[in-house]
């Protein structure tokens, strides 16, 4: 690099910003979401791939802190969007059939993934060997909601009745690993009671206080037209960066005070309101969150693997998958779907891809799994989210299902589709 390290800072955030965007355009024209493009690309970068040596030039250590901060803003407005938007799609029609889907997607792998932690905590629980397992087992939990979004537009599900189904199912399932994993980080460290006892009191106030006001605010936003919504995306913007400041200051992570932000937006926001103030969001953050997912593949280091360890990434894809898909399946049956929409929703509540990979940064960061175990959970959720494309065209050739398959009272669409 230059030696200078401003200069290098900007340097090292053009070429990781290229060279995300690049990978992710080149995945996404071979049919995958672009995400995967994105973490290949900083697994690249990493020493795996390039000498330790090299790797530390093209990433230097002195840049990677303000990296990772420029990344965690990314991450916060995707998690705030995430909250604005799963809760749109949460209240509309076919809820049975999705609470069933959700319920087999998530006991399942909840389960499963204990199951296998059981064995591997003594080598890959740097901390509390319990706190290890019930992470595992929610890791496993996870559907990427906006990945899977993002499939069921390129195939002309988005708005189909079982695309509905599984987009809604996909968000319960993700709103309740996010419960468990904060569950999950508060017994971690329960060293900190003082502050983790103020928790319920953020929620009240976020609830009776922050949620009126925002409410009040964005109406008289919605009266001024254009000059109210870029006074709306600066409050909203300002009210993000200082919830996730709160829940870090608790000791959970900011990831849900962005989200909890993000749902506490009022949903009787004007649609053109809301419009601008995701649109502006997107483009806040649309350039920092690719950053945030090659900084994750740039920790990955399989340099030295061992065959239990190839055992190990075997046994989490086969545990990942299997629980996944056979209890979406079950769920979906149990709830009177037909055989095929049954199994179209079980292949596709299998997509992890970026909720994954956020949840598996952060049990890396509060040290409840080790460098090694997180390796091979980004590269499983890499194989579950690049097999899904493939499956979904296997099982439903023409990726779209005729809307008989449903029943009257399942075939309105949430008119909150997530669009990717």
């Amino acid at each position: 690099m230059t030696g200078n390290a401003q200069a290098d800072l900007f340097l090292v955030l053009a070429l990781v910003i290229a060279a995300a965007k690049l990978l992710g355009a080149v995945l996404g024209r071979l049919g995958q979401p672009p995400v995967v493009g994105e973490i290949v690309a900083g697994i690249l970068a990493s020493p795996m791939v390039l000498s330790p040596a090299v790797s530390g030039r093209v990433l230097p250590a002195d840049a990677r802190p303000a990296l990772t901060g420029l990344a965690d803003v990314g991450l916060a407005t995707f998690m705030f969007l995430v909250g604005l938007e799963t809760k749109d799609a949460l209240p509309h029609g076919g809820r049975g059939l999705s609470c069933g889907i959700a319920a087999g997607g998530l006991l399942l792998p909840l389960l499963g993934g204990m199951a296998l932690a059981l064995p591997l905590a003594s080598a890959h629980a740097p901390g509390s060997h319990a706190a290890f397992v019930l992470f595992v087992g929610v890791a496993m939990c996870v559907t990427a909601l906006p990945v899977l979004a993002r499939i069921l537009a390129d195939h002309h599900l988005g708005r189909e009745p079982t695309g509905a189904v599984v987009l809604v199912a996909a968000a319960v399932t993700d709103v309740a690993a996010w419960v468990c994993l904060a569950a999950v980080i508060a017994y971690a460290h329960a060293a900190v009671p003082v502050r983790l006892a103020l928790l319920p009191l953020c929620a009240l106030v976020m609830v009776g206080a922050v949620r009126p006001l925002l409410a009040a605010l964005l109406r008289r936003a919605a009266r001024r037209g254009a000059g109210g919504a870029d006074t709306a995306f600066l409050v909203l913007a300002v009210g993000l960066l200082g919830s996730a400041a709160a829940t870090e200051w608790l000791g959970i992570h900011f990831i849900f005070g962005a989200f909890a932000f993000g749902a506490a937006v009022p949903r009787s926001m004007p649609s053109l309101l809301r419009t601008g103030i995701a649109t502006r969001m997107r483009q806040a953050g649309g350039l920092l969150l690719p950053l945030y997912f090659f900084m994750a593949g740039s920790k990955v280091d399989i340099a030295g693997f061992s065959g239990q360890t190839v055992l190990t990434l075997g046994l989490l894809i086969t545990v990942a998958t299997a629980t996944k898909t056979l209890g979406a399946y079950a769920g979906a049956h149990l709830c009177g779907a037909e055989p095929r929409q049954s199994l179209i929703a079980a292949v596709l509540m299998n997509t992890r891809g970026l909720t994954e990979i956020v949840i598996v940064s952060t049990g890396l960061e509060l040290h409840l799994i080790d460098q090694t175990f997180y390796s091979l959970m980004i590269l499983m959720t890499l194989a579950t989210t690049v097999m899904t494309v493939p499956a979904l065209k296997a099982v439903a050739p023409a990726a779209q299902l005729p809307k008989r398959e449903l029943g009257a009272e399942q075939r309105s669409t949430p008119q909150g589709t997530l669009r990717a």
